[in-house]
């Protein structure tokens, strides 16, 4: 199934056809699944959150314009569905002020077992800490690609047009710069 495959779908969506999303989710289920796995460890939560960023695409594919592919698209909805869980998760964690008598009782406490491990948050921290030096490592038009599509959101025709260069080109340089990150987060994951 093509980008014109994913246009089609989309097409029959907007129309109204539900299948044809159902379509486009068994296509790229797995691969959000893994995207965000990298973002969260829990298996079941990690399909919890790739379910509700199909959720999120599915009211906001009225606005999708095209510009980019349908998996660009997804991907940035998946990666701040799952950047926006972990932020909700620390809010939840550290709002609950315990009295130490009441510690037992405590119906946060499940929380506390793994998720907010010093090991946890020494292993996080690693893994951004690598992520930035990994793409600060880069050649200038691979970590200025990913930067530009990453951190601040361009597509990539504004990509293009930024860095004076055609489109297949910056999907190109986005592509080898994510596989350079991942080679070197690899032994940490």
């Amino acid at each position: 199934m093509s980008d014109q495959d994913d246009q089609q779908l989309i097409a029959l969506v907007k129309e109204g056809d539900k299948k044809a999303f159902d379509r486009l989710v068994i296509k790229y289920q797995q691969r959000i699944i893994q995207l965000v796995s990298r973002y969260i460890s829990d298996a079941s939560e990690a399909q919890d959150v790739a379910q509700e960023a199909f959720i999120k695409t599915y009211k906001a594919l009225p606005n999708f314009r095209g510009d980019s592919a349908f998996y660009t698209w997804l991907y940035r909805i998946a990666v701040n569905t799952a950047k926006n869980h972990l932020v909700s998760r620390a809010r939840k964690s550290s709002d609950h002020t315990v009295d130490v008598n009441d510690a037992e009782n405590f119906e946060g406490a499940f929380q506390l077992k793994e998720g907010d491990t010093p090991e946890h948050l020494l292993l996080s921290e690693e893994i951004r800490s690598t992520i930035q030096q990994a793409i600060n490592d880069l050649p200038d038009e691979l970590r200025n690609a990913i930067s530009y599509r990453e951190l601040d959101g361009m597509s990539y025709e504004e990509i293009a047009q930024k860095m004076k260069c055609p489109v297949g080109t910056v999907r190109s340089r986005i592509f080898r710069a994510r596989e350079a990150v991942d080679k070197i987060l690899k032994p940490l994951l």
